[in-house]
């Protein structure tokens, strides 16, 4: 019976190859602090910056990416040009120092990942400001230096302190300064709010509480508080200053364990969003304060406290109508031993089908990218074949829901192939990308099908070099715009062979 199931798991997992979805988000973690994803070691020269990063990107898109979330402020300090917080030692070796030769690590980060076709999604730690709070590594005019008393040390760290309103605009100031100056796609956010909480352990805040906490009875309705005026900030400033741009949350995977809440997942999560980290992600989605979430459900199916089968679902009857995209833990496929659950394919497969069965808007993030440079080439294939067909993010209608017009294509054959050329335009003036769909042998043209996508480019021209291979072959090609609304299809190029 072992072996007829799991003969059965493989004829699916191939059938769902060929049924991808045409709109699915995938993404990976990109970690900077502590040199986790990259770059591998701190003060490497400008060129092996790149390089490394760049490398990063081809074998993310190999295995069928679409995005990349990029931690470009991982403590209080700047993976780019920054005016108001120093350059970061995990980029250049020491806090405050400019990577050599000079270029902006940010620019050339999202000018990569758009050449790629990717979403760039620039990630940050709000209010982690020392990741040792013995040292301190920043210069004299640093915010740690210059406003102690926002300083909560706690667990070894120390983080700004969420409930001095002072603190939140300047936050709110060094994301703002990155959404107007950079071509980013969207602001993501992390777990890390106020910090995991530790047993034995009270973050220091009473003060802030006393000052500026009169009107709630409870410390955490007080704590909840400020971090949902934060949010609720963050997103109407960003959308008046961009108003295409995303805002992502990644908090834990358990927003409240139903024994504590009726609302809640049933589940036994030792901690949570709302009682622990102070993130109530639902009120949030509910305001629509927040274009998706991300929860990290880096558990396997069938887990006794937090199961990834159990979580899921709970998800998506609570996403409040953004959406919920999902984190998953491929770092437990690097430490598994003995052949636990995360030791092969088998489980991230199944994770990846039940999210295309099961989401209103398919999406994953891999934590995190440099893990697939220790997983096996049967792993990273699985994956890549898994999502062999392209994807283009699922559309935000409430951000923007007028697509391109329609392109206008002409095909010239020839022996080397089909050359296709078209011209599109966009009032909007923003940069269009192009989808160029094949149907050959008077196949159906079902636009819905993502395995007929040979292409998606920015360029106007594309060559099919497999033309000749048919005897007949109809294209079409639509315009993309900057949040992925697609236009009608072009008119239809028909070219055909003697086979």
């Amino acid at each position: 019976m072992r072996h007829i199931a799991f003969y059965l798991f493989i004829l699916y997992s191939f059938s769902a190859y060929a049924q991808s979805p045409k709109r699915e988000f995938r993404a990976a973690w990109i970690a900077t602090v502590s040199n986790i994803d990259w770059p591998s070691k701190q003060g490497l020269p400008a060129m092996q910056q790149q390089q490394e990063f760049v490398e990063r990107l081809d074998k993310l898109k190999a295995l069928g990416c679409n995005a990349v979330i990029v931690q470009v402020r991982p403590a209080a300090d700047a993976f780019y040009k920054s005016p108001i917080e120093p350059w970061s030692r995990f980029l250049t070796g020491r806090q405050g120092q400019p990577p050599f030769p000079l270029y902006d690590p940010l620019v050339f980060m999202v000018e990569e990942a758009h050449k790629r076709n990717m979403e760039f999604h620039a990630w940050f730690n709000p209010f982690r400001a020392l990741t040792d709070s013995k040292k301190n590594p920043n210069p004299a005019n640093h915010v740690t230096r210059m406003h102690p008393e926002w300083v909560v040390n706690y667990g070894g760290k120390g983080y700004l302190n969420p409930g001095i309103p002072e603190t939140r605009e300047y936050v709110l100031d060094i994301i703002l300064d990155v959404v107007r100056r950079y071509d980013i796609d969207a602001v993501h956010l992390d777990d890390y709010f106020y910090p995991y909480r530790i047993a034995g352990q009270e973050f220091g805040d009473y003060n802030a509480f006393a000052r500026y906490g009169q009107q709630f009875t409870s410390k955490d309705d007080w704590r909840r508080n400020n971090i949902s005026q934060f949010i609720s900030t963050l997103n109407a400033r960003m959308k008046h200053e961009k108003p295409f741009m995303k805002l992502g949350i990644s908090p834990f995977g358990v927003w409240r364990n139903q024994s504590k809440d009726p609302i809640g997942s049933p589940t036994r999560g030792g901690q949570t969003c709302y009682d622990d980290l102070y993130a109530d992600v639902l009120l949030w989605a509910q305001k629509g304060w927040i274009d998706y979430i991300l929860p990290q459900l880096y558990w396997e199916h069938n887990h006794r406290a937090a199961a990834f089968d159990i979580l899921l679902p709970w998800w998506e009857q609570h996403s409040y109508g953004k959406h919920v995209y999902y984190g998953l833990g491929i770092y437990r496929m690097a430490e598994a031993r003995n052949g636990g659950p995360w030791a092969g394919t088998h489980e991230i497969l199944w994770q990846l089908r039940d999210i295309r069965r099961q989401a209103a808007n398919s999406g994953f993030a891999f934590y995190s990218a440099s893990i697939f440079d220790k997983l096996t080439y049967t792993v990273t294939d699985s994956i890549s074949k898994y999502n062999m067909s392209y994807a283009l993010p699922p559309v935000m209608k409430w951000l923007d829901s007028i697509p391109p017009s329609a392109p206008v294509l002409k095909a010239i054959p020839s022996s080397e192939g089909t050359l296709l050329q078209w011209q599109g335009s966009n009032q909007s003036r923003e940069k269009l990308r192009f989808a160029v769909y094949r149907f050959v042998n008077n196949e159906p043209m079902d636009m819905n099908r993502a395995d007929k996508i040979l292409s998606v480019q920015q360029e106007t021209e594309f060559l099919d070099k497999n033309a000749n291979k048919y005897r007949q072959c109809r294209y079409i090609v639509t315009a993309l715009d900057r949040l992925w609304n697609e236009s009608k299809a072009s008119n239809v190029a028909t070219t055909t062979t003697d086979k």
